[in-house]
């Protein structure tokens, strides 16, 4: 696990700027640094040291005749597979790292190596002789790349701050970026918040050659559902694969650890990893807030050793400039914070953990997913619901039109993700500026178009796989893993796990045939929770049979508190909130929220996390609002 930036052209000072971009990073790899400097490009990297502690894993790696260059983030796990069919070819391996592979996995058989991969990385490859730079990211986009071209020169690395040290690169904000984060909670688009600064997508890879840059996808998630299997042989097939994930994701030359929580995703890992340490981290005393009861209590049943920590308001509030620091780009999701503390944790104890990322988005785990065919009002003919629906926008407010107006529109125009904090509308009303943001159906229909002739709940899977996934879930965990130099594994986050998945009828994934509990209507990762239930010991079942919490912050609590509602307000009235928005509705949904009249946490927070996030990249224009 590590970090890398680079640059092509040379400048006078390139050694220099490539320190500093690297200095940038250093919480990536604080292990060991490395660079590549020639009269074309400028390549740097950051190690922390995994697999092959020792000087010899130190990048960049080159091939045997030095004509290749690597800088590699990330983790192959078959890399001792790979790595024996590339002897018996007659390669020569000087190290035993698993980043070797890819120098000559890429020699043989060119972007066809990334089908044979398992695993997480982003890395790029420089062919002297051709002067071409081949770069790849992760299958679902677990480890980030980005890149920038500014004027003649190309930047790519792990974090966009590094990009910030070189004297090409020209900061300015998106705009655009802005209006589409205040409706999904993250930046949903390949453009960044910086403009001219792109994320390659997962699965992706790139070649850049005289100043062209070309991209293309070299994989994709295909549901075909077979019916044939009863449940229990899907039972026993998702045990199987997600055994052999497991160990696979365990191989390292450090100790491995496990988060834990009270759901059966991190339960599940945790338990069949068989690691001797486990990390949970909660707020106050109360269950809905705090699940380290459950967590030692599990760890207990295990054998194994639960760390804990109870976080408090204080130094939740006080953490989050640095934690939007390092995000790179705002992201309003509350549990990046506890995910933050919970890494630095676990960061005090070892260096790789395993977490339970993916599983929901994979086996059908949100409890959204359970909406379609979910009430009797389903089943109303599609016209009368529209109607009813159109009806009940024009109502004022009142108990059941939400649910009305839901009901009226197709999933394509309901359904953005696991986040809706605001409308195009009510995001427009807020805005003082104009942009040229797209709607947001703009975004997912280029995803739902892929998957039109499959039923609703694969629908949502596939949409969240491609947007929700790597614009929250695996943002927040790579970067606030990163900032505290711990290694972040996600086991069903693999395309064996995923393989199998793509098969399982949706009825195996959301069920509502097999629950008898009238508030809990539905179970969602129907098959998966009787693997863990399966595969563990007793105390599974009680966490198996739970309702998914999420990662539960008191938000809507703390902001009704004085402090923190005078915290906001501030910022809400400040100087860089009049640049952007009309700061009287700001303040109107936090005294709404604080008056107990509407839950408006989450756009409160969506706000201010921005502003948070907008005074740290961009202090310089503090000084010019008006």
């Amino acid at each position: 696990m590590c970090g890398f930036v680079g640059f092509t052209n040379h400048i006078d000072n390139s050694n220099v700027v490539l320190g500093e971009m690297l200095d940038k990073i250093k919480h990536r790899g604080p292990d060991a640094e490395g660079t590549y400097i020639d009269e074309n490009i400028a390549l740097g990297h950051r190690r922390l040291s995994i697999i092959d502690v020792s000087e010899a894993g130190t990048q960049p790696l080159y091939s045997e005749d030095k004509n290749l260059v690597l800088v590699f983030n990330g983790e192959i796990y078959n890399y001792q597979d790979i790595r024996a069919r590339l002897i018996e070819a007659g390669y020569h391996f000087s190290t035993q790292t698993d980043s070797e592979v890819l120098i000559y996995g890429y020699q043989e058989y060119g972007a066809a190596l990334l089908q044979q991969l398992r695993g997480m990385f982003s890395f790029v490859i420089w062919d002297k002789q051709k002067k071409t730079l081949f770069g790849a990211r992760d299958f679902f986009g677990i480890k980030p790349l980005y890149y920038a071209q500014m004027d003649d020169t190309f930047l790519f690395g792990s974090e966009i701050k590094s990009f910030l040290c070189h004297p090409k690169f020209k900061k300015a904000l998106n705009t655009a970026a802005l209006e589409n984060y205040l409706t999904f909670q993250y930046s949903p688009c390949d453009e960044t918040f910086f403009q001219g600064v792109y994320k390659l997508p997962p699965a992706h890879y790139f070649t850049y050659q005289d100043g062209k840059f070309e991209m293309k996808r070299y994989w994709d998630v295909h549901f075909h559902a077979d019916e044939k299997p009863d449940l229990d042989t899907w039972v026993n097939r998702i045990s199987d694969t997600f055994h052999d994930s497991v160990e696979a994701h365990k191989i390292a030359d450090v100790e491995v650890g496990s988060f834990l929580s009270s759901g059966v995703d991190s339960s599940y890992v945790a338990a069949i990893a068989n690691v001797d340490k486990t990390f949970t981290v909660g707020f106050g005393t109360e269950e809905r807030y705090n699940e380290i009861g459950w967590a030692k209590g599990f760890s207990e049943a295990i054998g194994k050793k639960n760390y804990n920590k109870v976080i408090s308001p204080e130094e939740y509030w006080e953490k989050l400039p640095m934690i939007q620091y390092h995000m790179d780009e705002p992201l309003a999701d509350p549990a990046a914070i506890a995910l933050y503390f919970v890494c630095n944790l676990a960061s005090q104890s070892l260096k790789v953990v395993l977490s339970g990322e993916g599983a929901d988005e994979i086996f059908g785990g949100y409890n959204v997913y359970s909406e379609p065919g979910g009430s009797a009002y389903d089943k109303l003919p599609r016209g009368l619901r529209r109607g009813i629906g159109h009806i009940a926008e024009k109502m004022p407010a009142h108990r059941g039109r939400n649910f009305l107006v839901r009901k009226g529109k197709d999933l394509e125009e309901r359904f953005i993700g696991n986040a809706y904090m605001f409308t195009p509308e009510e995001r427009k009303a807020l805005l003082k500026i104009r942009t040229n943001a797209p709607d947001p159906m703009a975004l997912t229909k280029p995803f739902y178009d892929k998957v039109q002739d499959q039923d609703d709940v694969t629908k949502m899977q596939y949409l969240d796989l491609h947007m929700w996934m790597a614009g929250d879930i695996l943002l927040k965990a790579d970067k606030m893993s990163m900032a505290n130099s711990l290694e972040l594994r996600v086991p069903f986050l693999d395309k064996e796990v995923m393989a199998l998945a793509e098969q399982i009828p949706t009825r195996y994934r959301v069920t509502r045939e097999a629950t008898t509990d009238e508030k809990t209507p539905y179970i969602t990762k129907y098959a998966m929770r009787l693997a863990a239930k399966k595969d563990t010991p007793p105390q599974t079942a009680k966490t198996a049979a739970k309702k998914k919490l999420g990662f539960p912050v008191p938000i809507r609590v703390w902001l009704k508190e004085d402090t923190y509602y005078n915290m906001v307000r501030e910022c809400f009235e400040s100087e860089e909130a009049n640049r952007f928005f009309h700061t009287e509705k700001l303040v109107h949904l936090l005294d709404e929220h604080r008056a107990g009249k509407a839950d408006n946490s989450r756009k409160i927070w969506t706000l201010y996390i921005f502003l948070v996030w907008y005074k740290i990249y961009f202090p310089e224009n503090l000084c010019l609002v008006t």
